[in-house]
């Protein structure tokens, strides 16, 4: 990245500014923003999440807040109810409360001598969705929004059910935020309250899963606050992007679908980053972009940003398996509209245990293959949303196949391109009423390594919706659909193409109660791909991006070193295989403001054999924070478990001030299954 020291406006920073809310209650602001806007008002942009502007995130909010602002705008962060220094407790996600606050800093916003009136609102993962939420209940200022690594659809598309099937996500995630909700708030700034502060927000906190286990299907727990229930509720300018390697790859075709707002999308190789990061590479220039867009939509320049394809996105080469990459080969594609007239879908039919081609006339026979995966399918799945660090891409498929049932195609005789998402229409029956079949599709090299290129679950109790799922009656056949996630990807000529199919993929999924075996049969089976020609004359049009831009961070200095794991170990022995995640910070001191900070996440995934009892998952959590003679850490751990009837919650939330524990609560919860 290249820092920018000389910016078109001089810039003046103003930390720790209170907005009251309507209740009394008031978040706690970091605003940057023209030296000149006190007599010549800009417009104002917000970025609202919940993960602490003091301390954690401000090294990178500095890196693109101030550039922003150094363009004629106010950049504002403001921690929501609860968190860093706003006031309050975090009690759950994207809950009403959160949104009216949104809404209200909006309207504080505007109101300010140094706002011109009109706001946008920008962020990735919690702050996309807050942007896409608050923007579809349209407050009178919001004129545009920026978003990325978003969903609009909070159950069948976010890291907590896919398809149906719970993914371990969702207990990674409530691990994350179970610590995040019950951290202290600076003394410096809250002052003598700050004890009664953290008190209150960790006599309120409960571990998160509980409550998204208690909703298994699609109800209106998820329907607040999800677009997907009413595309024409947003009605604002949207800029949206994501990464191939992100969880959420998916929304960004979906949104340019269905909205009917002016709108732009952009999707590269990244894991869960902003695109000036991006990791894998290569990152772009999207501050230019963000402040493009921003000038048009909030300032009225008339500067093209609205030229150009509707979707551009990283078209993928062929690479490797491996579970990180610095860059990701490729080239960038435009589409004029989504779905767009360049792609087509071919039809790969299940032919004599293989993948046959499109042209392929033969009939299907009635073959059936069946299969009843190891526990084991799936230890090498990666992360549902790769962070890049530490290496959490999924690793070579041969062993994952090994426990699946395997189509593939001859050698191809000439390149492919698929862009968008492949889906898989099978025939099957199950012997037991409740099974899943996950999908992988893999690119399989000349010389016998496969790296996956997409993949989709689905619970079969939800083959027919996600509102009220049936069991299966076993032995009976069913037709099912399982989509799977949006990709750009090249497929070499030599190179095969791989479907396959289990019944668990565990730990990425939580397992079925019982282990199934399931029959696939061939007619009525077919691979669906949304290929695109590799020839499209308008790519070459294509306006390169900028170098990624930004302001140079504050300085940290580090006191500790970081580390990083990810490790798959089994014991022939008893049979215990566990996979072992560590995601440790070092222990860091920003200087602006003396604060340092520890974060360490450990995550377990176990299982026995093949007792599907055994499964269990832990998320444990330690976050300090000290400062001369304050020193404070909050430590938290939830473990997950299940029988063939309930889930069993058991967790612990433990708070210390210099060494000594002053609270301590614990949690034990059985939570019936219902259909998972």
């Amino acid at each position: 990245m290249r820092y920018v020291d000389q910016l078109p406006c001089a810039v003046k920073e103003e930390n720790n500014v209170t907005i009251p809310m309507p209740d009394g209650v008031r978040l706690s602001a970091r605003i940057w923003r023209p030296t000149a806007s006190d007599a010549e008002p800009v417009p104002a942009v917000l970025e609202y999440i919940p993960y602490r502007k003091n301390d954690l995130t401000s090294t990178r909010d500095a890196i693109h807040h101030p550039y922003i602002a150094g363009h004629g705008y106010a950049c504002v962060r403001v921690d929501v109810r609860g968190t860093g220094e706003s006031e309050g407790v975090l009690l759950d996600e994207y809950l009403e409360q959160e949104q009216t606050d949104a809404e209200t800093v909006l309207a504080w916003l505007a109101d300010q001598p140094w706002c011109d009136g009109s706001t946008g609102m920008m962020g990735i993962s919690w702050g996309a969705f807050a942007a896409l939420q608050v923007a579809a209940r349209r407050p009178p200022s919001l004129r545009a929004i920026c978003i990325s690594s978003f969903t609009d659809d909070r159950y069948a598309d976010d890291m907590h059910y896919l398809g149906g099937a719970m993914l371990s996500d969702n207990l990674a995630e409530a691990g994350t935020m179970f610590a995040y909700a019950t951290c202290p708030p600076d003394p410096a700034v809250a002052g003598e309250r700050w004890r009664e502060m953290w008190r209150e927000r960790m006599d309120a906190s409960r571990p998160w899963v509980l409550e998204w286990l208690r909703h298994q299907q699609r109800d209106d727990y998820w329907r607040h606050a999800s677009l997907s229930e009413d595309y024409s509720a947003l009605r604002c300018p949207v800029l949206a992007s994501s990464g191939w390697a992100d969880g959420y790859s998916n929304a960004v075709t979906r949104l340019l679908s269905n909205v009917d707002v002016p709108r732009k999308g952009l999707i590269g190789p990244w894991s869960h980053k902003l695109p000036h990061l991006g990791e894998p590479g290569p990152a772009i220039g999207y501050l230019q972009e963000v402040v493009r867009w921003w000038d048009h939509w909030l300032k009225g320049v008339d500067n093209g940003v609205m030229d150009g394809p509707m979707l551009t996105a990283w078209m993928q080469e062929s690479v490797p398996p491996s579970t990180s990459y610095e860059e990701r080969p490729g080239r960038w594609v435009g589409e004029p509209s989504w779905p767009s007239p360049n792609i087509g879908e071919s039809v790969f039919p299940l032919l004599d245990g293989a993948l046959g081609m499109p042209d392929d006339d033969r009939e299907q026979e009635d073959r059936v293959h069946t299969v009843q995966s190891p526990l084991s399918v799936g230890q090498f799945a990666g992360k549902w949303a790769s962070y890049n660090a530490p290496p959490d891409l999924p690793y070579d498929q041969r062993e994952e196949d090994g426990g699946s049932l395997v189509f593939q195609t001859a050698p191809l005789a000439g390149r492919m391109e698929i862009l968008g998402a492949p889906s898989v229409t099978v025939e099957v029956s199950a012997d037991a009423p409740l099974a899943q079949l996950n999908v992988r599709l893999s690119d399989v090299a000349p010389d016998g390594r496969s790296t996956r290129v997409t993949y989709g679950v689905l619970n079969l109790a939800h083959r027919d919706g996600e509102e009220s799922p049936e069991a299966l009656e076993p032995g009976r056949r069913y037709r099912v659909r399982v989509p799977l996630h949006s990709v750009a990807q090249a497929f070499p000529a030599g190179h095969r193409i791989r479907l396959s199919l289990s019944t668990s993929y565990w730990p990425l999924v939580w397992p079925a109660p019982e282990p199934v075996l399931l029959s696939v049969h061939e007619p009525g089976s077919s691979l669906t791909l949304p290929v695109r020609p590799a020839d499209v004359p308008e790519d070459a049009a294509l306006s390169p991006f900028g170098e990624p831009e930004g302001c140079a961070p504050p300085a940290v200095t580090r006191l500790s070193e970081p580390e990083q794991a990810w490790t798959v170990s089994r014991d022939l022995v008893d049979y215990r295989s566990v996979l072992d995640i560590v995601k440790d910070r070092g222990l860091e001191r920003y200087e602006a403001n003396g604060i340092e900070t520890g974060l360490r996440a450990c995550e377990q995934y176990s299982w026995v054999g093949e007792d599907f009892g055994s499964v269990r998952g832990e998320s444990a959590w330690e976050m300090r924070f000290r400062r001369s003679d304050w020193d404070v850490r909050v430590e938290t751990r939830t473990v997950l478990t299940s029988d063939a009837e309930a889930f069993h919650v058991d967790a612990t939330l433990d708070g210390y001030e210099a060494g000594r524990r002053v609270f301590s609560r614990t949690w034990n919860e059985r939570i019936p299954r219902e259909n998972v």
